[in-house]
C-alpha cells in the first residue's frame, strides 16, 4: 500500500507545528553534551536532560533521533490523569512525520476484505458514534534502568507510562466497514514513521482477529479533549487498552486483513523484538537465554507512591499523607496495601474514584512513624482477579514487564 504524505498545501496549524519542529531540532542536536546550567532529572540508574520538544514541557530525553522522551515521575503526583504536554514518547524509526495534512490523508483498510477502504479522518469519525476509553499507556521496557544484571536497551526510569482519555471509533466498526471473512486470523497496523534505510524493518505491529473486533480496541482521534499531540500519534492512533504500548501504534495510516500469520522482512517487530520468555514469570535466570519466547501482550499488576521519592525524610510523630497509583491489564484493582518495614506488616490504603478498569486508580493513606531511624516504604497491589505484585524482581534479557514492589527508603528523624 501507498503510505500517505504531506502536501504543501499544509493548514496554518500544522505548518507552525513544523516550525517549531525545526527549531527543537537545532536546539536539541543529537550527542549533545550535558551543557552547564541545563536542566536534569534523576533518572533510573543516572540523570538525564529535561527538553521542551512541541506541544510538549520539559520531559526527559533519552534519545535525539528517533526522539524517546521520558515523563519526569513527579507528574504522576498530579492525578490520574496524565497531561498530555506530559506524556511520554517512544519511537522506533528515525522518519517520523511532522505535519499531516489532514484534506489528503486516508486511512487505508486492505487484505482479505470484502471492499478496501480509503477513509478521510472525517468518514472515519461519521463511521459510529464516538467512544471513549480512559487507558495507560506502558512502554514495554518501562523501568528497565532497574534491572540487575543491567540488559541493553534505553536505561528506562518508571516515567515512560501515561493515563488519558482516549476519544475514538471502535475498530470494529472500520473492520466491519470493509468486510471481514471468517478465513481472518490476524490484523496488521502501520504507521506514518517510516525506517531510514531499506534494510530496517519497518514498525508493523498485528493483533489477533478476535482481539482487534473486541469492542475495546479503538482508533482514537482525542486525548484529554484535545486532537493528539504529534508526538503521541496525531492523527489517529491504536488503542489496545491493557496492552504494552508497542501495540498503540502512532499516525495510523494502514491496516492489512490477513488468512495467515504475519511473516517476512517487516514482521520483525512481532517476530524477534518486544518477545518475553514464554513461561508465567516471563523470566529466566539473570544472564540465560530464553529456549521459547512469544510476543509480550498484557500489562501487569503495578503500583507506585508517588507523594516521595527515595530517601525523603519524615517527622517523627507528624502525619505524613501518602499517595499514589495502581493500575493492571483490565481486571481493576481490588486493594493497594503499604507497609513500612520492608513488607513484614501491611495495611490497606483508601483508593480514590474509578475511572474505568484500564485507568490508574489513585489511592492515599497517612504515615506516622514513632521513633527515628530508616524505614522502607513499600507499595502492593491486588487485582480483582486476584494477581498480585512478586516481591523479588524478576529479569529477561530485554528487560520487559517489571512488576515487582516498589521500595522508598525514606528516613524518620
Amino acid at each position: 500500500m501507498k503510505r500517505n504524505v504531506d502536501t504543501g498545501d499544509i493548514p496554518r496549524r500544522q505548518f507552525l507545528l513544523s516550525a517549531a519542529w525545526a527549531a527543537a531540532a537545532a536546539v536539541a542536536a543529537p550527542l549533545r553534551s550535558l551543557a552547564e546550567g541545563t536542566e536534569t532529572q534523576p533518572f533510573g540508574n543516572g540523570v538525564r536532560e529535561l527538553i521542551a520538544y512541541p506541544q510538549k514541557r520539559p520531559l526527559m530525553r533519552i534519545t535525539t533521533r528517533p526522539p524517546h522522551l521520558e515523563t519526569p515521575f513527579s507528574v504522576f503526583n498530579d492525578g490520574a490523569i496524565t497531561s498530555s504536554d506530559a506524556f511520554f514518547v517512544r519511537y522506533h524509526l528515525a522518519n517520523i512525520p511532522l505535519s499531516v495534512d489532514l484534506a489528503s490523508y486516508r486511512l487505508k483498510i486492505g487484505g482479505k476484505v470484502t471492499g478496501p477502504l480509503s477513509l478521510s479522518m472525517q468518514e472515519i469519525k461519521s463511521l459510529a458514534e464516538p467512544v471513549e476509553v480512559v487507558a495507560v499507556n506502558q512502554c514495554s521496557g518501562n523501568s528497565r534502568g532497574f534491572s540487575n544484571p543491567r540488559v541493553f536497551g534505553a536505561q528506562l526510569g518508571n516515567g515512560s507510562m501515561g493515563n488519558a482519555r482516549w476519544t475514538g471509533v471502535p475498530l470494529k466498526a472500520v473492520l466491519d466497514k470493509a468486510g471481514v471473512g471468517a478465513i481472518a486470523r490476524q490484523v496488521t497496523f502501520n504507521g506514518l514513521d517510516t525506517p531510514v534505510l531499506p534494510a530496517t524493518s519497518d514498525f508493523i505491529k498485528v493483533l489477533d482477529v478476535d482481539l482487534a473486533m473486541s469492542p475495546d480496541v479503538i482508533l482514537a482521534w482525542a486525548m484529554n479533549g484535545a486532537d493528539i499531540p504529534m508526538l503521541n500519534g496525531y492523527p489517529l492512533k491504536l488503542i489496545v487498552p491493557g496492552y504494552f504500548g508497542t501495540y498503540w501504534v502512532k499516525h495510523l495510516s494502514e491496516i492489512e486483513v490477513l488468512d495467515h500469520t504475519f511473516d517476512g522482512h517487516d514482521a520483525l517487530f512481532m517476530t524477534t523484538a518486544y518477545r518475553v520468555p514464554d513461561n508465567a514469570c516471563t523470566c529466566v535466570p539473570p544472564g540465560a537465554k530464553a529456549d521459547k519466547t512469544v510476543p509480550i501482550s498484557k500489562l501487569r499488576v503495578r503500583s507506585f507512591v508517588t507523594s516521595l521519592t527515595d530517601h525523603s525524610l519524615v517527622k517523627v510523630g507528624q502525619r505524613t499523607p501518602l499517595k499514589g497509583i495502581a493500575f493492571d491489564s483490565g481486571a481493576g484493582i481490588k486493594k493497594v496495601e503499604i507497609s513500612i518495614d520492608g513488607g513484614r506488616q501491611w495495611s490497606e490504603t483508601n483508593l480514590g474514584p474509578d475511572l474505568g478498569r484500564y485507568s490508574f486508580r489513585e489511592w492515599s493513606s497517612w504515615l506516622e512513624p514513632t521513633r527515628p531511624g530508616p524505614l522502607a516504604l513499600q507499595v502492593r497491589a491486588t487485582t480483582n482477579a486476584g494477581e498480585s505484585q512478586p516481591t523479588q524482581a524478576t529479569w529477561n534479557p530485554a528487560g520487559y514487564a517489571r512488576n515487582v514492589i516498589e521500595t522508598l527508603n525514606i528516613t524518620a528523624a
